[in-house]
C-alpha cells in the first residue's frame, strides 16, 4: 500500500513563499509537537506535493552523522521517488513500510540544525528562469535519472560516501523547485563528480578487501 505525500503537482511546482528553509522549520516544529514523525509524515509536513521538497526531505538525513541505517532507508525511498519523476507521476508517494519508519524529534532537530546553513547558502544562489531548456517538464523528468543513481550511491554502505551524492541531490532538488536551469546544470556536474568519487571509493574498498583476504 502506498501513502500519498501530497495532493497533486508537478516535479518542480513549489508554492510561493514556501522555501526549503521554511519547510524545514515546519518539519522541526511538527516533530517537536508530536515527539516523532514517520517518513510519510515528514514528506507531508513540508506542505507541498512537489517532488523537489520530497527529494530534499529524504536526502538531508543521509548527510548527517547519525546512527542507524538512514542511508539505506532514505536512499531506497529516494530511488522509488526518482522513478516516479522519470515516469511522470503527478505527485510523490512513499511505499508503506518505508513511510512508516519513524525519526524522533531530537534526531529531526539535529538534521535541520546540521543542514540549514548549507540549504541557506544554496537558496541564495538560485535564480528562477535561467537556462529554461533545463528547467521545463521534460528536462525535470530526465533529472530523475541522475537522482536514481545518486540514491543508489546513498544506499551503499561506503564510509564518508554520502556527502557528495546528497549535496548533488540538494542542488538538483532546489533547481527543480525554483526552475533554475543553471542550478540544474551545476547539480548534474556535481552528480558526475559524485559518481566518480563513489566509484573510486568502491574500488578502494574492493582493493582493500582483496588485499586483506590475500
Amino acid at each position: 500500500m502506498q501513502q500519498p505525500a501530497g495532493h497533486g503537482g508537478e516535479a518542480g511546482d513549489g508554492v510561493k513563499g514556501n522555501t526549503t528553509s521554511s519547510g524545514l522549520r515546519r518539519l522541526k516544529e511538527e516533530a517537536a509537537r508530536q515527539g516523532s514523525l514517520s517518513v510519510a509524515e515528514m514528506v507531508a509536513t513540508m506542505g507541498t506535493a512537489s517532488f523537489a521538497f520530497t527529494i530534499l526531505v529524504l536526502a538531508l538525513p543521509a548527510l548527517c552523522p547519525i546512527p542507524g541505517p538512514f542511508g539505506m532507508v532514505f536512499g531506497t525511498c529516494l530511488a522509488i521517488v526518482s522513478l516516479q519523476v522519470i515516469f511522470g507521476a503527478r505527485h510523490p508517494t512513499v511505499i508503506g513500510f518505508i513511510g512508516r519508519r519513524r525519526m524522533s524529534a531530537g534526531t529531526i532537530a539535529f538534521v535541520v540544525g546540521y543542514t540549514e546553513r548549507v540549504i541557506a547558502r544554496i537558496e541564495k544562489l538560485l535564480r528562477p528562469g535561467r537556462l529554461p531548456a533545463l528547467a521545463g517538464p521534460t528536462a525535470q523528468r530526465l533529472l530523475g535519472i541522475p537522482i536514481f543513481v545518486l540514491s543508489i550511491a546513498i544506499v551503499l554502505p561506503i564510509p564518508f560516501g554520502n556527502f557528495l551524492p546528497v549535496i548533488a541531490l540538494v542542488v538538483i532538488a532546489a533547481a527543480m523547485l525554483e526552475r533554475d536551469g543553471l542550478a540544474a546544470a551545476l547539480g548534474l556536474l556535481l552528480s558526475l563528480i559524485a559518481f566518480g568519487v563513489t566509484g573510486a571509493l568502491l574500488y578502494g574498498v574492493y582493493s582493500a578487501t582483496t588485499w586483506a583476504i590475500g
